[in-house]
């Protein structure tokens, strides 16, 4: 790292506390020797804490719960439902996230790195102005002030809520609308169904869970609708109307129905208005992205971005190993580029899908593929009657026989994929899939048993 300026009040300032800028900041400050500024205006931790990934999850967890128990009737156990406690598991949950956030803060200052809590911009390159007033100097700046979810500008918006505001609802709806046919809309068609609520799901294309692997996001299709959610594609809501006790959404199929709670879950845009951007010279993209290079540098070499306000790939694991390669650039005198191949991905639904890799689809553009490919019913939901079933899904190359991509529909797929993650990251080829030893009985030994192939491309 270059010797300390006293003209710098700092040798790095991050904008922004989230997964990216609070890695960046403490690698930075604890492994490269800098002197940290990282200014929130907000709550520490970003979206993933705060209001995505983390209160997402844990409301998975509670949303399975209905159906554990009726499988455990299955198995000879007397147990009941009972009701859900919306209020109860939002107190605990706020609870939790209070718990995480102070996590954080002690983290970043064991760390050495200076807090402030309060809105930054830039004024020159190398200066931000808080909203306190106070204005200070540093050698290099860090933008990681994330995305946000919006709502389209239809008439009647007003009336809708986001990812942002599904955590901290006064009530639990009964009757829920769901816009979107992304991984979060679906996501969250799966929570609140489970968690109780009649649920339908708006999305104005074909299939749900556009990007990914067209057979598996099929398979999760087919699961929801079968637990009862209301999927209708190529559908969207035209306007919402209040009524007496609802939201009234009137859709492009020429249906009108009220709803409790209409959920918009249709994208998320780069928080990088109002920060001073522009005005410095850094090249902002049509969605509002800062504009960065293979090291997140912009246009201006003292100005730094990573995470999603740059809209590379929008996932919290990629936000923080963008925030420690940009440390090690800068601070650890090692050029470090995030690799953004093969990054393995879940999707909780429930089903879960797990993927890495290519498509079939993607796959077969680009070379001629074997895919091998079954659907089962798995022991411990067969045992109890239930009908669901199971997808697992190599893509393969038929020159080199390395897997291009394995597709998982199935419980806890996100945790079968990260260990399929490794070996595909690796260079595994199908032989190396067959050599390897089941085990029995589970349903991730599919994954090493699948010997003929189901189709070529």
């Amino acid at each position: 790292m270059p010797a300390a300026d006293e003209t710098f009040d700092y040798d790095l300032f991050v904008i922004g506390g989230g997964s990216g800028g609070v890695r960046a900041a403490r690698i930075a400050s604890a492994e490269g020797g800098a002197r940290v500024g990282l200014a929130e205006e907000s709550r520490m931790g970003g979206t993933c804490v705060v209001r995505g990934c983390v209160p997402k999850k844990l409301m998975v967890f509670a949303s399975g719960y209905p159906a554990a128990i009726a499988e455990a009737r299955a198995y000879g156990w007397d147990a009941q439902p009972g009701s859900f406690d919306w209020t109860r598991f939002r107190t605990h949950l706020e609870a939790e996230l209070d718990r995480l956030e102070a996590a954080y803060r002690t983290t970043l200052t064991n760390a050495g790195v200076t807090i402030h809590d309060a809105r930054a911009v830039l004024v020159d390159p190398h200066s931000v102005r808080l909203s306190t007033g106070d204005v200070f100097r540093a050698r290099h700046v860090l933008i990681a002030t994330g995305g946000h979810p919006f709502v389209p500008e239809i008439e009647g918006a007003e009336l809708a809520i986001t990812s942002n505001e599904i955590f901290h609802m006064p009530a639990f709806p009964a009757r829920v609308l769901v816009v979107g046919g992304g991984y979060i809309a679906s996501e969250f068609a799966c929570i609140l169904h489970g968690l109780g609520a009649e649920v339908a799901q708006y999305y104005r294309g074909a299939q749900i869970l556009g990007g990914f692997d067209g057979e598996a996001r099929g398979h999760v299709a087919t699961a929801m609708q079968m637990r009862g959610i209301a999927i209708h594609c190529g559908t969207d809501v035209m306007r919402l109307e209040k009524t007496e006790g609802a939201i009234r959404a009137i859709a492009t199929d020429g249906t009108a129905r009220d709803f409790d709670v209409v959920l918009y879950a249709t994208g998320r845009l780069p928080n990088s208005a109002g920060l001073g951007l522009a005005e410095q010279g850094v090249k902002i993209g049509r969605k509002g992205e800062i504009v960065v290079d293979a090291f997140s540098q912009t246009s201006v070499p003292s100005i730094f971005a990573v995470g999603d306000v740059t809209n590379r790939v929008n996932l919290t694991p990629v936000a923080i190993r963008e925030g420690h390669a940009f440390a090690d650039t800068v601070f650890g005198g090692r050029p470090t580029k995030v690799e953004r191949d093969l990054i393995p991905s879940a999707v909780f639904t429930q089903p879960e899908l797990g993927a890495v890799g290519l498509t079939e689809e993607d796959a077969r553009e680009q070379e001629p593929i074997e895919v091998y490919m079954t659907s089962f019913r798995p022991m411990r939901t067969a045992f109890a009657g239930q009908t669901d079933r199971v997808m697992m899904k190599l893509v393969v190359s038929q020159a080199t026989r390395r897997v291009m991509g394995c597709h998982i529909v199935a419980p806890d797929a996100g945790e079968m994929i990260q260990l399929a993650a490794i070996a595909i990251r690796m260079g595994a080829t199908k032989e190396d899939f067959d050599r390897t030893v089941a085990v029995h009985p589970t349903m991730a030994e599919e994954l090493v048993t699948m010997r003929k192939a189901t189709r070529r491309a």
